[in-house]
Order: structure tokens, then sequence, then C-alpha cells
């Protein structure tokens, strides 16, 4: 509480004070005033009000130089004292207006701002601000009388000095602030008092004299320097437009009472300073604002801070709803930058914008201005007349604003944009700049490089090729998508503006005449036709109003029939054989023929080109069909999301040949693919792509046993039934019998023609088997002591002993004639097939349908392991391990048939090109993990003689070698015959005199002046050479190098001498040291 509430009591306190002040002026006075009001009531203060200024003003009046504290603290106490109270005299208040507004100006040059200290500025403003905010009631507009214009004007220069030159960033704040206040625009959460439009009138003619120097001193702030702060800059752009919209308004212009107004002038003596807002007024002052305004509007849209742009969005929000009669000249423009800042990268901003727009769209189809219309249809001309030229000169920035002002003017257009379509000079110019704008980077010659990895590669990788396809489709993970480079751009915004407006022009637009012209200029030339599938995709997914953002709906949507049978059309023209099928690579099968001798086939797939264009395709040439094939795909995708279900039917125009690209060896175009089969398969509501492919496999069958058939014609055949075992489960496999028999079929009429094309396909088909039926887990083999001594042995077992021991060795032995092999306890225990009718003995099981087709399959490998082609010798032998894998659970049938493909199988390793032996060998390294015993001799005859000495020969060449050796094939043919090569020995268990010839052809590999990996190749021969014999591992190993001498237990011993023992460290050191340190 305070002290003095009473007046009487306030009084006899305060007036002991007020006198000293009158006559001694000085700070410390004025600051006990200060401090002694600190103690009275507002009431109370309200009453004494006049007689407490009185000296203070006093003081300011009292002629002389005066120093800046005593000023500033004389002004500080009066600010406090009118922040009390409530100011009910007009004369007080005029006085204390003119008071406040002389100490800021300067006493040598009136009308200028005064050299005085920041912080008497500071106070000055701020006792102005508070004078403005306690005037009581209207009485405030006497200040906006003509006779005030003189000290308005002052006091609105010094203002906008302070504003604008200041270097205190709260002092020109507080500027722009009173700013506000005194056009009667104050932000502050204080209630004020409202006024009538014939007071807002008059406060309008007032400052219609002040508005130039006001619009011109707020655009040098605005387009000043970033650095003064987005505050400073807000505050200039609000008293910007607050100031226009008071002396530009639609209603206070059409209120304007010409004959009153001249009235209220002549009376006055500062007549000649009011102006008078006529028309031709009006009509010159807006285009002098329109100069102002762009100015503004390049400066503030690029400002670096948010709230700067969306202070522009208010500013153009008011002039838009308030002053757009006033300011037509300059809607354009507002607009313009308006639909600019709908792209910002401030939610807050786009929202304000998109708000903004919405209501200006809306009135347009309420309103049916058709002046809007055609000015909005103007503008887009020529912008995409211009819009070329922008996105190949301007930087990132700029082509996105011009694109969000190309997206802005759609979406205000709205169900009107088919007007501007209708027009053929309008839709021409907006088709061509968008086929140009969207022109593709075909330059990278990554894209051709980058090649999925096949089944056959795979394969080399692991043993077992069972594919985790199917696990990954279910999840429905799409592989990542390849970023589109274009020519013109390389921000990812700008693409995603640009399908933006593809998408709102197929939600508004026309989409017959939209897809008819597109698909004209798509047929018209291959510069045009990626472009022009791209902006169809797009224009179907907006019309189906899939991932498009508009202001208002559309008035009537398109029907499902329209839909399909406009999709049905584009994936025709997609799918045609020119279209689709595209030289992507001069090494595929596809571009280059099966072989030489086949020159029909080679024309049949260089397309529609002649010799002479095929041998000149470059880089660019199969860049651009990778992209045009990847589009397509991506259309046919968003094709299915369109119609959902509806888009079943499509499906034998359209899954063949996407399960054909699935399979291509351009990773970009196989990536494109998947992504197309998951987008159809949760379209039309398939679960997983073996539901897909498994449930529409009657006509993907029924095309694959046809295309079988013209096999030269079809040779991606092998790609589609890739994918299907692929993406599928055993129980695809009866569906497929008769696609397997007429392969086997045509391979046996066509062999010379087709192999290499006919073994891809029997490759996928053993991949599949392969992964559907994986091999069990093999027993353990016991070693024969083991199973002799056994404890609790009975005379069976010792009677199956011994005809096992019989049995293998003549297996070992190449005898297996009259063996039966169904007797061996191994055989027995690792047997999957149910067992024979003890009634029938000589009735023989029918085989399961994978095992049959496997042995079928293998046949037509041992034929052909002699074919003079390297390929398909390669292929053959692919093909022939994958056989082995399938088969290792069923010895009776694999024995056999390796009996029958050993002879050239040898061949093969020993006498063939340097990557047929390297293949060859892999395969080897699979028998002899499948039937080890069953090999034993036969390696040992007719390989380990031939491996050995190769080994042996190469050795000096490899250690003398540069590091480019590691890329040549003698290289990788020692790397691959080293690492199989300790497996061998272990698998095989071969005998002691073939283990010594293994590690004397190693023994060189061990030193280190060789490549490194060869050292470590031949280290893991003896690691696995030590599992078998370990004790002559240790003995071979100490003789070329011994890092410890031998001491005997016993004095009594001899010691022992070995050839490396004393020896220098030389370059077997090392490994020879490592292996022994592993024993």
């Amino acid at each position: 509480m305070a002290i003095f509430d009473t007046p009487k009591e306030a009084f006899s306190a305060l007036r002991p004070i007020c006198v000293k002040i009158t006559k001694e002026q000085t700070v410390n006075n004025v600051r006990c005033l200060q401090a002694q009001l600190q103690n009275v009531g507002d009431a109370a203060l309200q009453d004494l009000q006049e007689y407490i200024l009185f000296p203070l003003r006093f003081a300011l009046k009292t002629p002389g130089p005066k120093q800046d504290r005593f000023l500033q603290s004389v002004v500080e106490c009066i600010n406090f004292i009118i922040s009390r109270t409530c100011v009910r005299s007009q004369q007080l208040l005029c006085e204390l207006f003119s008071d406040l507004s002389l100490c800021l100006s300067s006493p040598s040059n009136h009308g200028k701002l005064a050299r005085i200290s920041e912080e008497l500025k500071m106070a000055a403003v701020q006792g102005l601000d508070a004078l403005l905010h306690s005037v009581y009631g209207d009485i405030v507009l006497s200040l906006y009388e003509p006779d005030m214009l003189p000290t308005q004007g002052f006091v609105i220069s010094v203002l906008l000095t302070i504003a604008e030159h200041e270097k205190s960033r709260q002092l020109q704040i507080h500027a722009l602030k009173c700013l506000l206040t005194l056009i009667l625009q104050c932000d502050c959460s204080d209630m004020h008092c409202s006024f009538d439009n014939s007071d807002l009138i008059h406060v309008g003619d007032l400052f219609a004299s002040f508005l130039p120097g006001i619009t011109l001193g707020m655009t040098r702030i605005i387009s000043g320097d970033v650095k003064q702060g987005y505050l400073v800059t807000t505050y200039a752009i609000r008293v910007w437009y607050k100031v226009v919209c008071i002396v530009m308004a639609n209603e206070q212009l059409s209120n304007i009472q010409l004959d009153k107004k001249m009235n209220c002038v002549k009376e006055s003596k500062h007549a000649e300073l009011v102006i008078c807002r006529k028309p031709e007024w009006v009509k010159s002052t807006a285009s002098k604002l329109d100069v102002l305004l762009q100015k503004i509007c390049s400066c503030a849209a690029g400002n670096p801070h948010w709230k700067v742009r969306l202070e522009l969005v208010e500013l153009i929000h008011h002039l838009l709803s308030q002053c757009n009669k006033s300011l037509k000249e300059s809607i354009s423009q507002l607009l313009e930058v308006l639909v600019r800042l709908v792209g910002d990268e401030r939610p807050e901003v786009q929202t304000k914008c998109t708000e903004i727009l919405r209501h200006v769209s809306e009135q347009c189809v309420v309103w049916d201005n058709k002046n809007f219309t055609d000015v909005l249809s103007e503008n887009l001309h020529a912008l995409a007349t211009a819009l070329p030229r922008l996105m190949r000169t301007h930087d990132d920035q700029s082509k996105l604003t011009s694109l969000n002002l190309l997206l802005g003017y759609l979406k205000l257009l709205g169900s009107k944009v088919n007007a501007v379509l209708n027009s053929t000079v309008h839709l021409e110019r907006l088709s061509k700049a968008l086929i140009q704008v969207l022109e593709l980077d075909v330059t990278d010659v990554r894209i051709v490089e980058e090649r999925q990895l096949t089944s056959e590669a795979v394969n080399r990788q692991q043993l077992t090729p069972c594919s985790s396809s199917l696990d990954y489709l279910r999840t429905w993970d799409k592989p990542a998508a390849q970023r589109k480079y274009f020519k013109y751009f390389n921000e990812e915004r700008v693409f995603t503006l640009l399908q933006q407006v593809c998408r709102v022009l197929g939600y508004y637009g026309s989409l017959y005449l939209l897809v008819d012209h597109f698909m004209e200029l798509y047929q018209e030339s291959v510069m045009y036709r990626k472009q022009a599938a791209l902006l169809i995709n797009e224009l179907l997914l907006g019309g189906a109003g899939l991932d498009v953002c508009v202001l208002h709906e559309r008035e009537t949507p398109v029907s499902t029939d329209d839909f399909k049978a406009t999709i049905t059309s584009i994936v025709e023209e997609y799918t045609s054989m020119d279209n689709w099928h595209l030289v992507t690579s001069l090494e595929s099968e596809y571009e280059v023929g099966l072989n030489k001798n086949q020159p029909k086939f080679q024309v049949f797939t260089e397309g529609f080109q002649n010799s002479s264009q095929y041998s000149s395709l470059t880089v660019h040439t199969m860049n651009s069909n990778i992209w045009q094939i990847c589009i397509q795909l991506e259309g046919i995708g968003y094709f299915a999301r369109v119609l959902k279900k509806e888009f079943r039917p499509l499906l034998m125009m359209t899954l063949y040949p996407v399960l054909e690209k699935v399979g291509a060896e351009t990773l970009l175009v196989s990536q494109m693919a998947r992504s197309t089969l998951i987008d159809i398969c949760q379209a039309c509501g398939y679960e997983s792509l073996q539901e897909l492919i498994n449930q529409n496999s009657d006509y993907l069958v029924n095309t694959i046993s046809l295309n079988l058939r013209r096999l030269a014609q079809h040779p991606h055949t092998a790609r589609v039934i890739n994918v299907m075992f692929s993406y599928s489960d055993a129980s695809f496999l009866p569906l497929v019998d008769d696609v397997v028999q007429d392969v086997l079929l045509s391979i046996d009429h066509y062999h010379n023609e087709k192999a290499h094309l006919i073994f891809t396909v029997l490759h996928s088909l053993l991949t599949a088997l392969a992964c559907w039926f994986p091999p069990t887990d093999p027993v353990q083999k016991m070693g024969k002591s083991d199973k002799a001594c056994m404890p609790g042995t009975t005379a069976e077992e010792i009677q199956c002993f011994f005809q096992e021991y019989q049995n293998l060795k003549h297996l070992a032995e190449g005898d297996i004639e009259g063996i039966d092999l169904n007797q061996t306890e191994c055989e027995i225990s690792n047997q999957a097939e149910p067992t024979v009718n003890c009634d029938h003995p000589d009735v023989k099981k029918e085989l399961p349908a994978h095992i049959q087709m496997t042995k079928d399959v293998m046949e037509r490998c041992i034929h052909l392991l002699s074919d003079k082609s390297i390929k398909l010798r390669l292929k053959v032998l692919d093909v022939l391990e994958l056989c082995v894998i399938v088969l290792q659970n069923n010895l009776n049938e694999l024995l056999p048939m390796i009996h029958r493909a050993w002879s050239p199988l040898v061949q093969r390793l020993t006498n063939d090109n340097s990557l047929v032996v390297l293949r060859a060998f892999k395969v080897l390294c699979t028998l002899a993990n499948t039937c080890g015993d069953f090999l034993r001799s036969r390696v040992s005859k007719d390989i380990l003689p031939k491996v050995t000495g190769t080994l042996v020969s190469q050795a000096p060449v490899s250690a003398k070698a540069g590091p480019i050796y590691s890329h040549t094939l003698a290289y990788k043919l020692q790397l691959t015959v080293l690492q199989g090569l300790g497996k061998l020995c272990e698998k095989l268990e071969l005998c002691e005199a073939d283990l010594d010839m293994v590690a004397s052809a190693c023994l060189s590999y061990l030193s280190s002046r060789q490549p490194m990996k060869l050292q470590e190749a031949a280290c893991s021969v003896f690691s696995h050479r030590a599992e078998v014999d370990p004790d002559a591992t240790w003995l071979i190993l100490n003789e070329l190098y011994s890092p410890d001498a031998c001491s005997p237990p016993h004095a009594s011993l001899p010691p022992i001498q070995l050839t490396g023992m004393g020896k220098q460290r030389n370059e077997f050191t090392d490994n020879v040291t490592r292996l022994l340190k592993s024993l």
C-alpha cells in the first residue's frame, strides 16, 4: 500500500520538492521527486497530475543549455507520471507532446535530430509512446488536427531518423513501436479506444501528408543490412503496411466527403499541408508505392530469418484484403511473392501463405473474377516462356522461387486451368517448358557400369545359393531408389516442386487432353520420350489425387473407367517392342546375340537400328535407354496405385514385362522393377510376391512356354523364369513342370544354337531347387578303429563294419558295379527317401520330382562339358555344381552321374582355358565335400599331379611379380587352387604320398616374396594337412625352418638334428613360425 493515498497528504509531501525543482533544477532534485512519487497512490497522483508535471515541464522550457543527464532524468520522471495516470486534457496532451518532442530537437537547427546521448533519445521516445498510451478516450484525435501537422511532422521525422540511423538496436525498435502507436496501430496487449470510420478517415487525411516520407524511410530500413536484426526489419515492414492501409484502404477512399474536408481545411491556417485524397492523387501514389513494393518484396522475400518473411506475408495479406482497389496495379506482384513463399522452408510461412491463397482462390471462384483469371493466365504464359532460361542460368534458390510461383499460379487457377489448357499456345508453351526443364543428365558412366549380382555370381560366393529375396519382399522394403540427375538443376527440392506442378495439372486439368498431348510428344522424338513419360506418370498420380497438395477440391473427379482406358493405352505404348527392349549394355546377351554365327538374331536384338547405329552406341545412349525403362517401370507402379484392385486385369499386360526387368543385369533397371512389383502387390491386395506370381502363374507359364519355342526372339525368358523361381517356394514347382520339360527337350534338339540361353534357365531352376530343398546335415564319420573298438559291439555290427569297409574300398578304386549302396551305414543314416516295399524288391522306387529334374539336367551337363564355347562350358560347370548340391543326399543317384562326368571334368581341370580350370576346380571342391571317398583314388591319379605341377611352375613367376600380377588370371587360378587344396586333402583323406606331393608344391608359397593372399592360402593348406597328419606336417615345417632347438628329455638320448635348425632368419621364417605355433 502507498503511504499517501489522499490528494491532501500527497500534496503536502510533494509540494516542497516541486518548489525546489522550480528553483534548483538539478538531477538529484528530480530523482528525489521520482522517489517520492513511489509512495503516492495512483488516485492521488491522478488528481495532482498537472501540479506535479508543472515543475518538470518548466525545467524543460527554461532557456539555456542543459545537460543530457538532467534532461534524461526529467523525461524519465514525466514518463513515470503519465504511465501511472491518464491524460484527460487536450491542451495538456498537445503541450506534453510538444515538450517531449523538443527534447529531441536540435537548438541550432530546428527540425533536425539533436546530437544527444542515446539514453536521452531512448527516454524521449519512451515518453512519447507512454503519452500516447495514457490518453483518455478520443482525446488523442486532437493530435491529428491540422494545427498539429508541424509537430506531428517533426516527431515522425525524428523517429524515422532514429529508426534508420541509430546504432542501438533497442532504440531503433522503440522508435518503430512509437511510430506504430502514433498511427493508432499499436500491437501491445493494452485495451485501446476504438474509433469509427469518420475518425479513421480523419487520421488518414493527416497521414496522407506523411505517407511518402514514412514509406521511403521504412523501405530503406527493410532493404538495409541484414545485420541490423530481424526485429528491426519486421517492425519496419509492419509500419509500412499499417500506414499504407490507413491512407490507401478501400473503405477510407470510398467514404471521403470532399466538401466537408475542404471546409475543414479552409478554416485552418495550415491548409496547404493537408492532402486531399482525390482519385488522381490515389493513382499517382499507388504507382509510386508499387515501385517501393518491388524493392521490399525482393529484399524481404530473401531474408534469411523466417519471421521477416512471415511479416512480408502479413503485408501482402493486409494489402490484398484492404487495398486491392487502390493498389490494383500491385496485386499481380503481391500474388507472385505470395505464391513463391508457399514453398518456404518454414511451416509457419507455408501455412500462412496457403491460407491466404486459399482465401483468394475461393474469392475468385465465388466472384467469377474473369479479369483476375486473365491476369493469372498471362503471368503463367510469361513464366512458362521464361522457365527454361531461368532454370539454365539461375542458382538453385532462384529456381525454387520460380517453380513455387508456377505451382502457385496453377493452384490459384484451380479448375479454371482448363481454360488455359484449351488454348493451344498456352498448352504448347507450358508443355515444352516442362519437357526442357526435366531433361535428364545421362553422362554418368556409373549407371551403365553398375550391374546386379546374377545368380551365378551369388553361387560363387556361397555354397548354398538360398536367396533371401522372399523374406526381403515380405517386409515391403523397397530397394533404395536411385536419384534422378537432371541437366539444369541438382537440388532434390526442385524436382519435388516439378512433381507437384505436374500433379496439380493432372488434378485440375483435363486428363484426356493432357495425356494425349504428352503422348504425342512421347512419340514425336526420342529426345522428349523420357521427360514425356515422367510427366504422364505424374499427371496420372495427380489426377487420382495421390500425393498432391491443392487449395480446394476440383469440380468433377475422374472416373475409374476413364483411368482404366487411359492407363491401358499408356501401358501398351510403354511395353511395345520399340520402347521396352532397349539396348542397355553391349555385353549383354540380348544386344550382342548368341554367337557370331547368328546374324539374324543380332539384327533382331539391335531393334530397329541399323548396323552403323549399333556400332556407334555411346554411354549416353545406353544411359538414356536405362532411364527411359526405369521411368516407364515407375509409371506402371504409379498406375497400379491409381487403379488399386482394378489394376488386376492389366496384370496380363504388365506382369511378364516387369518380371523380365527384375532380372535385368543393369542394377538401376532391376531395382526399379522390384519397386514396381512391390507397388503392384500392395495396390492389388496381394500379401507377397509369391502370392502374386502363384495366382497369375497360368498366363505367365503359358507365355514362357511360347517364348521358349522361339528363344532366339525372346532371349530374356530366362530372366522371367529366374525371378519366378527366386520369389516362390517349392509349391511352385508342379506349376512349371511342363516348362522344365520344354526346356530340356529344346536343348536336346537345338543345343548348338540355344544352349547358352537354355542353361541360363537351367541355372535358375537349380538355384531354386537348392534353396527349396536344402541338404540335410551329414552325419559325422567315425574312424575305423573307433568303430571296431566300441564297447559292447555285437556280431551284426562287426559284420556291418566289414561290409561297409569292403564297399568303401571298391568305391575308392572306382568299382561301383555290383555294390549295394543302400547297405552302407552312411547311406542308411543319410537317406531321406521312403523305403522300398519289401514285397516287391525288384520294383525301383519313384524319385521325387526335384531329384528327377536334377538328374535330367545333370545328364545334359555331362554331354556339354566338352563344348567348344568357353562361355557355355563355364555355364555348364555352374549348373553341374548346383546339381551336386541338390543330389548330395541321394548318393545312389549322384555317384553314377559323377562316374560318367569324371572324364570330361578331368579334361576341364587339366587341359583347358585357365578360366575354365578355375571353375572346374571349384566344382571339384564341392564334389569332395559331398562324396570324398568315391573320388580319393581318382583325384590322386588324375588331378593332383597336374595341379601340383602347375603350382610349382608358377611359384617363381608370382614371387618375382609386381602388384599388377594380382589382377591376372594366373594369380586367381593359383589363389583358388591353394584355397581349395587344403580342404581337398582333409575331405578326401589322401594317402601320405599324396600329402607329401601337396606339401612340396605349397612350400615355396610360404615365402614372404609371394603375394600376401597366396601366403595366407598356402598357410591354410598346411593347417588342413595338420588335421590329417599333424606329425608329418610338423616335421616338414621344421625341416624348412626350426625356430627352437629340440633338446632330448634325458641325457642318455642322442640330440635331434633337423635340417631347419640353426638356420638364420629367412623368407619362410614368419609363416613357418606362425604355423608351428598353431599346431
